[in-house]
């Protein structure tokens, strides 16, 4: 089974399959609407994979940028966008901790599920790249802009859960000053076979047993919301 760094370099088709099912009610959508308005904002998506967030907001505000390590990632973004005939978007190469965009130009920075790794693939500097990045949403956010992050609180758990791997990274959210809520993402699928093969894909042989046992063609997902005003 290919590890989850892997998989964003070289599976871009079928995590899109599953992030297509993810979130059947709205609710990011609707905690993005009660955080910060978002029309003629300039927002700037960091790790966008395959333009999950960045597709989602693109009708609502002036434009976006979408921001990714991985170009194959970053490849079915782009598919997605050119699809939906939109053109306020533009999709990059780029670290979290240097972006290649002017000081004090976006209006808001969104990240779902990609931060977090600047904590999980650094062990032992976790707390000076997490530095580094939120410098950077200083230099590029105007003044009285906003940060949202959305991170898991467990797939496959009907209420919120601390996730071990992420145990100092929530409360250096709290630290530095984030006010947060959760809500549920839940997937929901065409059939078991797929829920079974895709929440195996990238979850796991554990997950994939879950799902098969318990029949969840709808499987529960928990998600934290931080934000943040600059």
């Amino acid at each position: 089974m290919p590890t989850q760094e892997e998989i964003y370099k070289t599976e871009a088709d079928k995590y899109e399959a599953l992030i297509a099912r993810e979130d059947y009610q709205g609710n990011i959508l609707k905690s993005l609407h009660e955080i910060t308005p978002l029309e003629n904002r300039i927002v700037l998506d960091l790790g966008t994979g395959t333009g999950r967030l960045a597709c989602l907001l693109a009708p609502y505000v002036s434009r976006i940028r979408a921001f990714d390590i991985s170009e194959e990632m970053l490849r079915v973004c782009r598919q997605k966008f050119t699809a939906s005939g939109l053109t306020n978007w533009q999709a990059d190469v780029a670290d979290h901790r240097q972006l290649p965009v002017e000081d004090q130009s976006a209006d808001l920075v969104v990240s779902g599920w990609s931060v977090a790794y600047l904590a999980v693939w650094n062990s032992e500097t976790w707390r000076s790249e997490l530095e580094k990045w939120l410098g950077e949403m200083n230099r590029v956010l105007r003044p009285n802009g906003y940060i949202v992050l959305f991170e898991s609180l467990g797939t496959g758990n009907e209420s919120p859960i601390r996730l071990d791997h992420l145990k100092d990274y929530y409360p250096w959210l709290e630290e530095s000053g984030f006010q947060h809520k959760w809500i549920r993402t839940d997937y929901k699928f065409e059939s078991i076979h797929e829920a079974v093969e895709l929440s195996r894909f990238f979850f796991g042989e554990e997950l994939g047993e879950n799902v098969k046992k318990n029949n969840w063609v709808i499987l529960p997902e928990c998600t934290g919301v931080w934000w943040k005003k600059i």
